[in-house]
């Protein structure tokens, strides 16, 4: 019998057992659902036949030209090892003939030694670091224990690849990519300590990182320092769904992520990412960069996957993504009503039940588009330039790409050259401060001080938005080469007739391209443009052609002639403007009658100015004016009802019964600390922000108003006014 004392050192040993045996179980766990990830994507036994009738005998395969490493091959390398982990999976799924074929096992061995052998390594990182690692990384996660043990041995030094330290690994999106495949890795070798280290890297990557690589404070994202946004790429694939991928695999866990985390991760998913999607649904071509060149096979929802798995460790808004998942298996139609300036990025999202739309700018804190690393994008020099898209289905531009006139992009201003530069001249530090917008987070307006750094022409554009229709404003438009210069209200699929107001007369437009002069309004696919003053306009409804090769240098793309019936309509503000403006009210989701009906009052839209100083719209229905301040001015919003600002800044007031109820502020220079603006009336409100000096003499308040500072330079600060 033993005795007190070897009974008491023995109960820190059983402990330490218990520990360990609990710790092999929670990461057999944690494999197991990796596995079952792995094994969840379907597998074609036709597939695996085709796979293995381009196989050579060496384990080499027929369509990969492994001599090309190059960056604009996009290393089809990757297919082969891609092709290992598909056969893989067939040789492990019950429902397959291949289960557990010899035959097959013996293919997929000889497959790995040709990879082994001649260690692949591609000229960029990515290829080397991720894209082999993650493959080889899942085909031992799937079969390693009946894979030749020399074949596996050789193999790690190429999973190896990524690590902490490697060069991809640097805080942003691929951080939490290349920890995640060093984690799979470290559970097959069975490296419980280390893994545990590598999943407390992976936890805290979920943090603000504001003028850095990473998640800014409007909950866009960042790649990389030339703080263009990135968010549904980087910041959506590899940032927020590689985080949400691991908080599943070890939920329940004694590695499970903190619920702050899993909170703050929910938080960025909808305020920055499903606010830069169609309804929450489907991409929006506005966030993407160079890779709008890569052709899109479907147009489909995205998946619920991430949310589901959201919902397995938090209920943290949990309505709200519930509302997403509906909207993607399309059990429900959209009710999200907002709008939202990301002035980290330079963007503006404005949504509506209908209609989804977007203004994309840059600035002297921002680089106007991605580089084209690679290939891809070489033609997408001005797609910051003031970029106004708009969508009521999402597929609207879906594919449009080959066939595109890349200097009519829609809503920008654009001097038309001979041909675009090289795409070494794409990215381009911003020239003006004033960039940004004002926004109670319902509704809007943004202002943008253009100044191409590609060829110097100017432009003062507006944007002003309400429930059922947006106004733009150009004004000051100047440029010295003599070359037109061009204002893009849409290029678009064409999806119907176009239908015209022009000199009273309404009229189907033939197909063709044209100039039309007293034009009062334009109807096309439900979204109706109208001319506050009957104006000037180009209108093209034809067919376009183009190739996927024209708009791109990577290798192995299609130059298949493509034909596609495109809408596209435009002022001309001819060679060399000195001084040009432009005006129009957008309409979406709008019938004919509709419009037909609701233009000759311009929908109780006002222009209150169009000038160098100032841009203003009053809306009358709703009682809403929305002011850009190009310098210090007054303007009238209403009768007998005027509003000064002292220096440049925006300004939304919104009224009720000739009095203000609600005064939003923004500064988008971000200089300012403060903005000092009069009323007409006498309101002796006081805040926590704000405070009033009335003078009842002259029947005017002036509201101080302290802007915010620091990482939330830029955003709006609003006032409820008693």
């Amino acid at each position: 019998m033993k005795s007190r004392t070897q009974r008491l050192l023995l109960v820190p040993v059983l402990a330490l057992w218990a520990s360990f045996c609990l710790a092999q179980s929670e990461v057999k766990l944690i494999r197991e659902r990796i596995v079952a990830d792995l094994m969840a994507t379907p597998v074609v036994d036709s597939q695996v036949d085709a796979i293995l009738a381009r196989m050579n005998e060496d384990g080499s395969f027929q369509n990969i030209n492994y001599a090309d490493l190059s960056r604009t091959a996009s290393f089809p390398h990757g297919g082969h090892t891609r092709d290992l982990v598909y056969m893989a999976k067939a040789y492990k799924n019950k429902s397959s003939k291949f289960y557990r074929s010899k035959t097959l096992k013996d293919r997929i061995a000889q497959g790995l030694a040709y990879w082994v052998k001649h260690d692949f390594v591609g000229d960029n990182w990515h290829d080397n670091q991720i894209t082999t690692p993650t493959n080889l990384g899942n085909l031992m996660l799937v079969m390693a224990d009946e894979l030749p043990k020399e074949l596996v041995a050789k193999a790690q030094p190429m999973i190896g690849r990524a690590n902490m330290n490697a060069s991809g690994a640097r805080p942003s999106g691929d951080r939490i990519v290349i920890a995640g495949i060093l984690a799979k890795n470290l559970l097959v070798q069975n490296n419980y300590q280390e893994f545990d280290t590598i999943i407390k890297i992976i936890e805290g990557e979920l943090k603000f990182a504001t003028g850095e690589r990473g998640m800014q404070h409007d909950y866009s994202f960042h790649h990389r320092v030339d703080r263009v946004n990135n968010t549904s790429s980087y910041g959506y694939g590899k940032y927020a769904n590689a985080y949400g991928e691991w908080s599943f695999y070890v939920a329940g866990t004694k590695y499970a992520f903190a619920k702050e985390k899993i909170n703050q991760l929910v938080d960025y998913y909808l305020d920055g990412i499903y606010k830069q999607m169609v309804y929450g649904v489907y991409d929006d071509i506005s966030v993407k960069n160079r890779s709008i060149s890569e052709r899109g096979a479907t147009f489909t929802p995205k998946s619920t996957l991430e949310i589901e798995r959201l919902l397995v460790s938090t209920d943290y808004r949990k309505a709200e993504l519930d509302e997403i998942i509906r909207l993607r298996k399309g059990e429900a139609k959209p009710t999200a009503s907002f709008a939202k300036f990301f002035w980290q990025s330079e963007h503006f999202v404005f949504q509506r039940p209908r209609f989804y739309t977007t203004v994309r700018m840059f600035s002297t804190r921002n680089r106007n588009m991605e580089e084209p690393y690679n290939g891809p994008g070489k033609t997408t020099h001005h797609r910051a330039d003031g970029t106004n898209y708009l969508m009521l289905k999402g597929d609207e531009y879906h594919n449009i790409w080959p066939v595109y006139n890349w200097q009519k992009i829609s809503g920008t201003t654009i001097m038309q050259k001979a041909q675009l530069p090289g795409p070494d001249e794409i990215q381009k530090d911003g020239l003006t401060d004033f960039v940004g917008a004002v926004t109670d987070g319902m509704y809007g307006a943004v202002a943008f001080d253009f100044k191409s750094p590609h060829d110097g022409l100017e432009a003062k554009k507006s944007w002003f938005f309400f429930d059922e229709e947006y106004v733009c404003l150009g004004t000051d438009i100047n440029s010295k080469p003599n070359l037109p210069v061009v204002t893009s209200l849409n290029q678009v699929m064409m999806r119907s007739d176009v239908r015209l107001m022009q000199d009273g007369k309404l009229t189907t437009v033939p197909k063709g391209s044209r100039t039309l002069d007293k034009v009062k309004w334009v109807h096309h696919d439900r979204i109706g443009y109208i001319f506050p003053e009957p104006a000037t306009v180009g209108l093209s409804n034809q067919t376009e052609t183009g190739r996927w090769s024209d708009i791109t240098d990577q290798k192995n793309i299609s130059n298949e002639l493509i034909r596609e019936d495109v809408f596209s309509l435009w002022f001309n503000h001819g060679n060399k403007p000195s001084g040009a403006s432009y005006q129009y009210i957008v309409v979406p989701d709008v019938s004919e009658q509709q419009l037909s009906e609701t233009s000759r009052s311009n929908r109780s839209i006002e222009i209150l100015a169009n000038t160098p100083d100032l841009q203003a719209v009053r809306h009358g229905q709703l009682g809403i004016s929305q002011l850009a301040f190009y310098k210090a001015g007054t303007v009238e919003v209403e009768k007998g009802i005027s509003v000064q600002m002292d220096s440049q800044g925006m300004a939304m007031l919104k009224m009720k019964n000739g009095r203000l109820s609600e005064l939003t502020l923004a500064d988008p220079s971000r200089m300012l600390s403060r903005i000092l603006l009069s009323v007409t009336g006498v309101y002796k409100s006081k805040g926590d922000h704000f405070t009033t000096l009335v003078n009842e003499g002259q029947n005017s308040t002036l509201f101080i108003v302290d802007l915010p500072q620091g990482v939330y330079l830029g955003k709006s600060v609003q006032l409820k006014v008693d």
